[in-house]
């Protein structure tokens, strides 16, 4: 492996079988993009739920050359196979993967990205409780959860990012699964458009 590396440990004792199994996986990542110059992973115990134990979260930073950088958060859920911190890491390592291989192909053109129909939200409102609102193109609201967030950290969130997604229907109304950022930026909001009033 020539990719420089770095494991932090939060709440959570170094482990070498641990630290082996990502010193291969980011190894095996070199494999579809060998550019890589960076990369960190942060495994963290988390004490969110006492009755239910420590969960797990890892977190996965890459930037590939010129300015490329892919972040990808996994956490374990309770009563979930994800529980073993072997599988998030496993699924996080997953997930890398696979946008680094999106990434390359669509830099040989392999894919071509048709953005203006994977953007079908914005980010409006989010709230450190872990849940915040989508603004739709057609402008409704839509709610989401920090768990429905897809390769990347609900921390790193900025309002006015654009997502994809997918909807179903929740207690309080339309709620959203599957939230995929797919404009960092944020620089395709939809405008806010005032219905006009009719004469008097």
């Amino acid at each position: 492996m020539q990719l420089p590396l770095e494991i932090t440990w939060r709440g959570v004792e170094p482990s070498p079988h641990l630290g082996a199994l990502i010193h291969r996986r980011v190894a095996h990542l070199e494999r579809f993009a060998s550019q890589i110059n960076r990369c960190s992973v942060v495994i963290e115990r988390q004490h969110e739920h006492p009755r239910a134990g420590s969960g797990w979260r890892v977190r996965i930073d890459l930037t590939i050359p010129p300015g490329h950088e892919i972040v990808v958060v996994r956490e374990s859920w309770q009563g979930s196979v994800r529980d073993d911190l072997y599988s998030v890491v496993k699924d996080a390592f997953g997930a890398a993967r696979r946008r680094i291989k999106r990434l390359v192909e669509v830099r040989r053109g392999e894919v071509k990205r048709h953005f203006e129909q994977e953007l079908e939200a914005v980010i409006l409102r989010l709230f450190p409780q872990g849940f915040g609102f989508l603004e739709t193109k057609g402008g409704r609201e839509v709610y989401f959860h920090k768990n429905a967030v897809v390769d990347y950290g609900f921390e790193d969130l900025k309002v006015g990012m654009g997502v994809s997604f997918n909807e179903q229907p929740g207690e309080k109304g339309p709620q959203a699964s599957s939230v995929r950022v797919v404009d960092r930026r944020g620089q395709l909001r939809p405008e806010k458009r005032e219905t006009p009033r009719p004469a008097p």
